[in-house]
Order: C-alpha cells, then structure tokens, then sequence
C-alpha cells in the first residue's frame, strides 16, 4: 500500500508539472548536452531492481556499470573504474567492475535523452572510510538559450552495497529536443571524508505519456 501511494504521487508529480512547464517547450539551443545528444542509444528495458520488490523497467546510462572503463562519463578527483562490482550483478553475471569516487571527487555520466517516461534514477552505491560523508547526486540540464543548470536530486549514505533510494530527475519535464525529450546528464559528488563506489546506473521510464 505504501509503495502504491508512492507512485500515486509520481503520476500527480508528473501531471502537475507537464501543465505547468508544457507551455515552455522551445526550440533547443545548441548547449553542450544538447550536442552531445546524438550520443543518446535505443532504449533497453530490463527489471535490475525487482529483487527489492520494484517492478518498474529500468534502462542504463551509457555505460552504467563502468564495464567499458568509464566511456563517456568526466572524472574528477581521482574518480576512476576499478575492480569490484555491486554483488548481485544485476546487468550481467560476468561484470566486474564500478566506480570509484575518493573523498571529493565526482563523476559525471554521459547524457542520456529522458521524457515524460524517464522520471526516475536509480544505481548501486557503497562506502568505505570515514563516518561522516554522503554523495550527492544532481541531474544536468539545460534550458532553452543552452545554458547548463544542476538540480540536486538526492543523496546517499553509503554503507554496504545496496539499491539506492529512488530519485525522481525532475528536469525530463522540459522538452528541449524535437521528439519532446530532454537530453541531461546525472553528476555524482562525494561530500565528506568516505570513498564512494557506485555501479549499474539505472533510469526508469515508468511515468507514461
């Protein structure tokens, strides 16, 4: 029942603001996210988060799992791959690898086109180190001149591997391409004195147009 209310308010969440932002879909301005958008794939859907009772179909950010040795994604602070991958291996059972974020590094994804289906970010993250930290996470987007805005997201606390929490990304309201998507990119930040590894970054297109 809990987690029905829950996607109850998405459903409201997305409707109130496609009533309030749809007059403000334009023209995309040549941003850099909208550049990069030629980059966005074929969507493939698959269900990574079902053991932990979340049915919604998820597809990956372009290498999410870091199994290409971080292609396309901008690494800060000594953030880089390394070995050691989230332990159920939710994308395949032969990955091997995360990403390392040390203390105050961060990590940006490759842009991903997300729409009014796109609604949600979700991935796997651990800590190690000190007690007092969390990594935050802020989607990247742009508005209709091409400037580049951040919008924190969420956050997390760390711990053992585990599903993060379900982030809602918010900016896919705004339609900056020609088939009403918005291409963003998602920016992983760790605050505080722990080293962070996340893995198999997901996007959930639940919210049906």
């Amino acid at each position: 029942m809990r987690r029905s209310a829950g996607r109850v308010r998405f459903v409201v969440s997305c409707l109130g603001a496609v009533l309030a932002l749809g007059a403000m879909a334009s023209e995309a301005a040549a941003g850099p996210l909208v550049r990069e958008a030629g980059r966005c794939e074929t969507q493939q859907l698959s269900g990574p988060f079902e053991p932990w009772l979340d049915p919604a179909r998820y597809t990956p950010v372009h290498d999410g799992g870091l199994e290409r040795r971080g292609e396309g994604w901008k690494l800060r602070g000594g953030a880089a791959p390394a070995a050691g991958n989230e332990p159920w291996t939710v994308a395949d059972e032969n990955d091997s690898r995360s990403l390392l974020l040390p203390a105050g590094s961060s990590a940006t994804s490759p842009v991903i086109c997300v729409g009014l289906a796109e609604p949600t970010l979700r991935f796997f993250a651990r800590s190690s180190g000190g007690l007092i930290a969390k990594l935050e996470v802020e989607v990247l987007y742009e508005d209709a001149l091409g400037n580049v805005h951040a919008m924190t997201i969420g956050t997390d606390s760390g711990g053992r591997w585990h599903p993060t929490a379900i982030m809602p990304v918010l900016a896919n309201l705004l339609p900056l391409l020609p088939n009403d998507q918005t291409p963003v990119a998602f920016r992983f930040t760790v605050l505080g004195d722990a080293d962070f590894h996340i893995d198999d970054v997901y996007v959930d297109p639940w919210c049906q147009r």
